[in-house]
């Protein structure tokens, strides 16, 4: 007998039910006895039809519930208690199939490759291949926008086109090596074209491989895996940041614990500093982010020249730094870099003839008892320096105990889509998300106007949007472009959420401007993955 036409009507009376719960404004509106009913009726029904993961679930659900329960339920806490449902049933509808663990999905931290090409077709195509692979993939059609992507996502593998609309491959490399020779990121260059002279001048550019259009894709695939083999040995085996040339995090990992050995010894105090230029963001957003790497690089070399032979500098990672003062108390420390800040800010810099200075904060941590471990005078530099920017930034602080609570930048999460289902499980799996110094104030739209027209959308912070880009109303390519033409449209990133062969859909996203986009349907997973590298990069 064929089970998959009652699979399915199940499936789809669950996700009914389900929506008209999630859509219920009124608190108190569900009672509990109707709850336990609606998972008592699946798991009898899931067994007769030999779903036993679908079983196994509403049975734990209702281990948790009493028959004659009288709780009402509101719509937050049962979103919440029947999320393990919502997410089957989503992995149902899409793929057919139950949630498989054993699926390769991409994380934070999946080398990160980005595409540069004006063939949609092709660029849906290779994200799509490439991340089968589990690599992370970003994708542009617009050169300008594309190298601005470059330097604020700082890729580990770049494919760039030799023609280019408005400017050619060979012009974006050029500009991307002009600035860039400090970072190691290998790069592939593709053509129609593979005659004699245009090999040589990809490679006199700085290209470090090139393919000849159409691709040979198992080829292609094995020299980008050996590509990003390289970079990773690259970057485990360096200690001296590229762009800075400094210490960089992984010495840092290596040496500090010494100097806590060191103390125990000679019980002679030492203070471990993390220092943060201001308002960077803004830097990169004002003066590019050329002139970003331009002032990191004079800050490190600042802090190097000002220190003493026996104190240590490293880039920690973005625009902070670490400082190291063995023999040094917090007070001699605070003297030492308020005359840091003092000597740095006197620096002066030009852009397009505007004149402009900037400053650095520092949070300070004396290590004066054996009991502080590294973590923790980490974590007390760097509650130091969040409560230097409190106070005004320009400033040195020293808190010796950690406060109780660390208040945290906000930044806006808005989804944007008409399936209820979708908005829930998105809303859940945002809500999961820890990002350092970030809190997640996260809100769900139905319709692009009701997001537009929201106190949500118009607060004077920094927004991340998951936007579906079919919708009624107004469609998500009408939303992105209100955003992008908004007087705060720098405060904005991205994400949209495309069908599987939208290649339109997808072609006008990218010219205006989306920061990413993923192709429904999609694994959970993945995508709270790649939602966290573009929160990582607000901070």
């Amino acid at each position: 007998m064929d089970l998959q036409k009652y699979r399915n009507h199940l499936f789809q009376t669950m996700k009914s039910k389900l929506e008209a719960w999630l859509h219920t404004d009124e608190a108190g509106k569900i009672q509990g006895e109707e709850v336990y009913r609606f998972l008592h009726s699946i798991k009898g029904t899931s067994g007769t039809l030999q779903l036993a993961g679908l079983m196994n679930l509403a049975k734990g659900l209702l281990d948790q519930l009493k028959e004659d329960d009288q709780k009402a339920w509101d719509q937050i806490e049962l979103k919440t208690f029947l999320f393990p449902l919502i997410q089957l049933i989503y992995q149902y509808e899409n793929f057919n199939e139950f949630v498989d663990h054993d699926t390769p999905c991409s994380n934070a931290d999946a080398p990160l490759i980005q595409i540069i090409d004006d063939d949609v077709s092709l660029l849906m195509f290779l994200k799509d291949a490439l991340e089968e692979k589990n690599w992370m993939v970003m994708t542009h059609t617009n050169p300008e926008i594309a190298v601005n992507k470059y330097f604020e996502m700082k890729p580990d593998c770049l494919i760039l086109d030799v023609a280019l609309p408005n400017k050619d491959g060979f012009q974006v490399l050029k500009e991307i090596q002009e600035h860039s020779e400090k970072y190691f990121v290998p790069t592939i260059m593709i053509s129609i074209n593979d005659n004699r002279q245009v090999r040589i001048e990809a490679y006199q550019n700085g290209a470090d491989d090139f393919f000849k259009k159409p691709l040979d894709m198992d080829e292609f695939i094995v020299k980008i895996n050996r590509h990003l083999q390289r970079k990773k040995n690259f970057d485990q085996s360096v200690l001296i940041d590229e762009l800075t040339q400094i210490y960089n995090r992984k010495y840092l990992a290596d040496s500090l614990p010494r100097y806590f050995h060191d103390f125990k010894r000679t019980r002679q105090a030492f203070s471990v500093c993390i220092v943060d230029i201001d308002f960077f963001k803004k830097i990169n957003d004002s003066y590019g982010h050329l002139m970003g790497d331009q002032i990191l690089r004079d800050f490190a070399q600042y802090l190097k020249q000002h220190v003493r032979s026996l104190d240590m500098v490293y880039r920690y990672g973005g625009e902070e730094f670490i400082l190291v003062f063995p023999k040094t108390s917090k007070e001699e420390t605070k003297e030492r870099l308020n005359e840091l800040i003092k000597g740095f800010s006197n620096m002066e810099y030009i852009y397009e003839e505007k004149r402009f200075s900037v400053t650095f904060s520092a949070g300070v941590c004396e290590v004066d008892d054996e009991s502080v471990t590294v973590e923790e005078a980490l974590k007390r530099a760097d509650h130091s320096l969040y409560e230097a920017k409190r106070l005004g930034r320009a400033r040195v602080e020293c808190l010796q105990s950690l406060p109780s609570q660390h208040k945290r930048t906000i930044v806006n999460i808005s989804v944007i889509d008409d399936d209820v289902i979708i908005r829930a499980l998105l809303a859940q799996l945002l809500e999961s998300l820890k990002i350092k110094q970030i809190e997640l104030n996260i809100k769900t739209f139905e319709d692009g106007p009701s997001f537009l027209q929201s106190e949500h959308a118009k607060e004077d912070v920094n927004h991340f949007i998951v936007l579906d880009g079919v919708m009624p109303i107004m469609d998500g390519l009408e939303v992105l472009q209100a955003i992008k033409q908004s007087d705060n449209a720098y405060k904005y990133k991205v994400l949209m959420l495309t069908g599987r062969n939208s290649k339109k859909e997808i072609e006008q996203a990218l010219k205006l401007g989306v920061d990413d986009y993923v192709t429904k349907p999609f694994y959970t997973q993945e995508l709270r993955a790649r939602i966290q590298r573009i929160l990582n990069q607000m901070q």
